[in-house]
């Protein structure tokens, strides 16, 4: 099997670099993407040793920051004609966040990172993966879904600019959108070889100390109570690698996937081909051309 070309955003740790390891374990070519040099640089080298690779790759990425994405394609893509797999994995979920940060490009950092962020690179890194023999476009959002059955995208105020912030109602908002954007990329890709899935993340344990070093000892006894019922990411990644890997997936696209053989449903809400344009429409708005 001729070796596929992988880009797994925020690839340097948890689910995301699990899933480096074992793609890059079946001799493909794997490029994490990641925001810090210094963690990005040992995490390559903790992937090319337990996956017994030197095919792994950093680029440096701030899906934050449209700039950055923007010198992200062009660095790939100055060096790959083809893209076979793109896994968005990378996401902003930090607990401690009481008040809305902006980018420095003025976007709501969680919509910026998690939504609008995706949408701009796969924009960027379409055309390569067209020229893949069976491109692959993975968005990942998360089961905690499950607990805000009635959630909709505001999308007149995604960024919380006239609401109350709150760092779990946009995270699991921007997730909501990502579903929904799987839909309405499948619908563009049809009659391609590109294919578009997401994958509902459950719950998956964490180091704490490393995500965050300065929880409070309440927070930090929750989330341990919470491990003891979590999978391991290598478990999780499991998902990411067949979605990314796997010929009996092959000629699926614009499903939602819980795991390897189960495809779940999403609400009807994200299912209504109406609200998906909307978002699409407003999501456009955020997405400046380069200077």
């Amino acid at each position: 099997m001729k070796p596929k070309v992988c880009i797994i955003t925020g690839g340097n740790s948890g689910i995301g670099k699990a899933a480096a390891v074992q793609i890059a374990q079946q001799g493909h070519k794997v490029i994490i993407a990641c925001r810090s040099q210094a963690r990005g640089e040992a995490a390559l080298a903790d992937i090319r040793q337990q996956a017994n690779s030197n095919d792994v790759e950093l680029l440096l990425l701030d899906l934050s920051r449209q700039s950055s994405i923007h010198a992200f394609a062009q660095a790939f893509l100055a060096r790959y004609d083809v893209l076979d797999v793109l896994i968005h994995n990378a996401a902003d979920f930090d607990i401690r966040r009481k008040q809305i940060v902006f980018t420095d490009e003025g976007v709501e950092q969680v919509w910026a990172t998690n939504h609008v962020g995706p949408v701009l690179l796969t924009d960027l890194l379409l055309d390569a993966l067209k020229q893949s023999t069976q491109g692959r476009i993975i968005t990942i959002s998360s089961k905690g879904l499950m607990t805000y059955p009635f959630l909709k995208v505001n999308l007149t105020d995604p960024e919380f600019r006239e609401q109350k912030f709150s760092v779990q109602k946009a995270y699991y908002q921007s997730k909501l959108a990502q579903v929904m954007y799987t839909y309405w990329l499948a619908r563009e890709l049809e009659g391609t070889a590109v294919t578009a899935n997401s994958i509902r993340v459950t719950n998956v344990r964490i180091d704490v100390d490393e995500r965050y070093p300065h929880l409070p000892a309440l927070l930090r006894k929750m989330y341990a109570l919470k491990s003891r019922y979590a999978i391991t990411p290598e478990e999780m990644a499991q998902t990411y690698t067949y979605l990314a890997l796997s010929p009996e997936v092959a000629q699926t696209s614009g499903r939602y996937f819980d795991d390897p053989t189960h495809i779940v449903d999403s609400p009807a809400y994200t299912h209504d081909w109406n609200n998906i344009d909307k978002l699409m429409q407003a999501t456009r708005t955020f997405i400046k051309k380069p200077a």
